[in-house]
């Protein structure tokens, strides 16, 4: 690519056309593919710098724009993946190195296709692969798994691999695997062996982040299943989706990770230990987010959860479908826990609320009557948490999960348990809870409820109770409630600020 001389042009003038060719090459790296190659019509200067832009981002939602109905089974799909061939084409002449090529397709795509552009750009000594496929031409009820290309796990130069396809794939190398620069690893809806993830894991030693969804064990030709155990000393992020098979895992240097683990119906002895197992392998994480789903898990084992000593922030998401009976365990081992964060303050009342250290709530049974002999909750008045934050206050919860699908309920344990959202309203028995923290956490120093309401008078209504709340065991806690108009602080039971 030729440089350019630097043209002096008037107010009224075109000023990009005098920039440099590498300059303009690198202004154009920041929009969608399909726009820059739009600017190959604007002169002939314009033509041929498609080929020189370090950055491809597809994306099938820009190309079909403005967008039209077609049939699942039309060609359409044909001339993007046609479009992305000619860039790609267009470019191997020139042999320019690629940073990123990121492909998103929300349209029926040729999936075998899509996984033929990966030799390509690792020609190329491509930085950053990210492929989100969200549905395949080939789609049918038993997903193709189709395999990825052995090349990609031999990369001398890639530092992000994210691949996210509809019909799954399979991951078997042959030879070895060596990903020196590799920081950021996101694999989801993939098929492999344990012997094959060992290998795969144990080939990225620069790994930084790894995000692993929706695994599914392959076939194995073994003897034994080889048991996983991985050890990635360089590991900062984990985030881990998995419903059965839980691994012994080693990541000391872990400062986040993010479990999502789901019950099984036939989980066993053997699973509560790998359950430890897991989190013994994650005990030195700083921040630490966990699902409803995996409080249910950690239910089943709570005799056995490990201590972290090093947890600073807990994030705990909740649904009126799973009690709080993994809780009291789970703050007693987190002794330097500083911050705790509820996703929601859903609670459902179970046998175990009326026990000592059952539950965090003050104890009431189902028709609202309150014990009359109190227990103190321990975990609560020795907890040394200085911040609470409830995300999601006066949420109603919905019977659907983040992909709009209806939640089955049918793994919960039920224990002839009643949400409290149908005891009252959701609102005032989310302040009860809140009440309830103020009188037990004796450091507590701030509150922060983040309302999801755009009526200002429904925040206002809210904030006069909390401004009147007891700090019993907090006396000098701010409590603090923010909406998307509205931020309001009171420091005593007396006084409330506007922010």
């Amino acid at each position: 690519m030729k440089s350019r001389k630097k043209v002096v042009v008037g107010v009224s003038g075109d000023r990009i056309s005098g920039l440099p060719d590498a300059l303009i090459c690198h202004i154009l790296s920041f929009l969608p593919t399909k726009e820059a190659a739009s600017t190959t019509v604007l002169a002939k200067r314009w033509k041929p710098l498609l080929a020189f832009v370090p950055n491809l981002n597809f994306d099938d939602s820009i190309y079909f724009h403005p967008r039209a109905r077609r049939n699942k089974y039309s060609k359409s799909y044909e001339s993007f993946m046609s479009f992305v061939d000619s860039v790609l084409a267009l470019q191997a002449k020139t042999k320019t190195p690629l940073k990123r090529f990121h492909v998103k397709c929300e349209d029926v795509v040729d999936q075998s296709w899509v996984l033929e552009w990966i030799p390509k750009v690792l020609k190329r000594g491509v930085l950053d692969i990210d492929l989100h496929i969200t549905s395949s031409r080939n789609y049918c009820e038993n997903s193709s798994f189709y395999s990825l290309p052995s090349k990609i796990f031999v990369s001398k130069t890639l530092v992000r691999l994210k691949i996210q396809f509809q019909d799954g794939v399979h991951i078997d190398v042959e030879g070895g695997v060596s990903l020196p620069k590799l920081k950021t690893l996101h694999l989801d809806y993939f098929k492999i062996e344990t012997s094959m993830l060992n290998k795969l894991l144990s080939g990225c030693h620069a790994l930084e982040e790894l995000v692993l969804a929706n695994l599914m064990w392959a076939d194995s030709s073994e003897d034994e299943a080889c048991h996983v155990s991985v050890s990635i000393p360089t590991l900062k992020r984990l985030n881990f989706f998995r419903s059965e098979d839980f691994y012994e895992v080693s990541f000391d240097s872990l400062v986040e990770a993010n479990l999502r683990l789901r019950k099984t119906p036939d989980q066993d002895e053997t699973d509560k230990v790998n359950v430890t197992k897991l989190l013994m392998g994650i005990h030195n994480v700083k921040i630490l987010y966990l699902s409803d789903d995996t409080l249910e898990v950690l239910s089943c084992c709570r005799e056995r959860i490990p201590v972290f000593d090093n947890l600073l922030e807990l994030t705990i998401k909740t649904t009126p479908y799973v009690g709080w009976k993994s809780l009291p365990p789970l703050l007693k081992s987190c002794p330097s826990l500083e911050t705790l964060v509820f996703e929601g303050l859903h609670h459902k009342y179970t046998k175990r609320c009326g026990d000592k250290d059952g539950c965090l709530c003050k104890y009431e049974n189902h028709w609202g009557t309150k014990k009359k002999k109190k227990n103190v909750r321990t975990c609560l008045s020795s907890s040394l948490v200085k911040v609470l934050k409830i995300l999601k206050f006066g949420e109603t919860f919905e019977d659907e999960n983040e992909d709009g699908l209806d939640v089955d309920h049918d793994d919960y344990d039920d224990e002839d348990a009643v949400s409290c959202d149908e005891v009252g309203g959701v609102v005032e028995e989310q302040i009860e809870h809140v009440k309830h923290f103020l009188k037990t956490m004796p450091v507590l120093k701030q509150v922060i409820l983040y309302y999801n309401t755009p009526k200002d008078e429904d925040v206002m209504k809210v904030f006069k109770k909390l401004e009147k709340l007891p700090r019993v065991a907090s006396a000098n806690c701010n409590v603090q409630i923010t909406s998307k108009n509205l931020s309001l602080s009171s420091t005593s039971t007396k006084r409330g600020t506007l922010l």
